[in-house]
């Protein structure tokens, strides 16, 4: 009896491993979810757009409605727009605009490089965040498990009202003809009538 006792402390301080919590759900903890923003980048006729609404929140609370969620690097020739703890973005920004100075013009080689680093670097690996990346010719999602994807519809979105927006996008290049930003800024609006944790504050940022 006393070591089974003894077996479950350990359980609890982790000596045999962590603990995976979740709710009666089955849903992870609050913390681990990633609410709070959209972001969609779109390609079209040598243009790209990336966009984001304005919303930040904490559990069920807004905190901010008109927050900025894109950055311009590089001198403004790459755009990045990101989801996810905001500290964390910007500590992976800051990191992501170090190598773009080490690889200058070379966007894939240096979000592949940010990307090695994130899942192998023991601090930059608990970083919880996804970042879209734009330049005048590619369009990559880096995620914290080494991922750097090129999306093969030239379209991309992350946060909670990621897919969303990915979803009106897809039809909107399908159907229409409207330029890369107003497709983003229409596809946005969409996921806002959606998305709970998605405000229609909308900002657009355009590379031609």
């Amino acid at each position: 009896m006393q070591r089974h006792r003894r077996r479950a402390a350990e359980r609890g301080t982790g000596r045999e491993g962590p603990l995976h919590v979740v709710d009666s759900s089955g849903e992870a903890p609050p913390s681990r979810v990633w609410r709070a923003t959209t972001v969609l980048a779109v390609r079209r006729d040598g243009a790209a757009a990336i966009g984001c609404d304005g919303q930040v929140t904490q559990g069920n609370t807004i905190l901010k409605a008109d927050t900025n969620k894109i950055r311009a690097l590089a001198d403004g020739n790459v755009l990045v727009g990101f989801a996810g703890a905001t500290a964390d973005a910007f500590a992976l920004l800051e990191r992501f605009e170090a190598k773009l100075k080490d690889y200058p013009g070379n966007t894939p080689r240096a979000a592949t490089e940010l990307a090695r680093d994130w899942r192998t670097d023991r601090i930059l690996r608990r970083l919880e965040a996804m970042m879209v990346v734009v330049d005048r010719s590619v369009t990559l999602l880096l995620t914290g498990q080494g991922d750097v994807v090129q999306p093969s519809e030239e379209v991309v979105g992350i946060g909670s009202g990621g897919m969303f927006a990915v979803a009106a996008a897809r039809a909107l290049l399908r159907n229409t003809g409207l330029s890369a930003a107003e497709i983003v800024r229409q596809s946005l609006g969409i996921a806002a009538e959606i998305d709970v944790y998605t405000n229609d504050n909308i900002r657009v940022e355009e590379l031609k």
